[in-house]
């Protein structure tokens, strides 16, 4: 039950990005979340893509170094709390929340996080005991789907 991330490195300069999303727009990738993370000479840009093999194959033959990270992907309620409720969930549970991001779809009520873990084994079984919805990379091109 775990999706995808692709870690990119783009040297912090104006028009990496735009460079690198023209790509994905060239070869049909849809970008379905994204996070940057800056440092003085390059930053780190983490996205989640509808097809992640099709998108390695891309960037290598790009020439980008990138590395290909097992996330979670869950679903939970868009409302005061929920957010609030899963962590204290992991924390009571010892697992280690590394850093995490958001991304948004078309359906009412709910939303969509991204979570890098220590271990991801422990947390989908504390996630899973607990009602949370964990989405697998095969099913997050469904969620995209017009």
């Amino acid at each position: 039950m775990t999706a995808k991330q692709i870690s990119v490195f783009l040297e912090n300069k104006p028009g990496q990005l735009a460079e690198f999303t023209k790509l994905l727009e060239k070869n049909q990738i849809n970008m379905c979340a994204l996070s940057l993370a800056d440092a003085e000479d390059f930053g780190i840009l983490r996205i989640i893509v509808d097809d992640s093999y099709k998108t390695a194959c891309v960037l290598k033959d790009a020439g980008y170094v990138f590395s290909i990270t097992k996330v979670l992907a869950v679903e939970i309620p868009d409302k005061p709390g929920s957010l609030v409720h899963m962590l204290e969930m992991l924390g009571e549970n010892d697992v280690n929340l590394e850093y995490t991001y958001a991304f948004t779809i078309r359906k009412a009520d709910r939303a969509y996080m991204i979570l890098r873990v220590a271990d991801n084994e422990r947390a989908i079984e504390v996630l899973s005991k607990n009602g949370v919805k964990l989405i697998c990379q095969d099913n997050l091109s469904d969620l995209f789907a017009d």
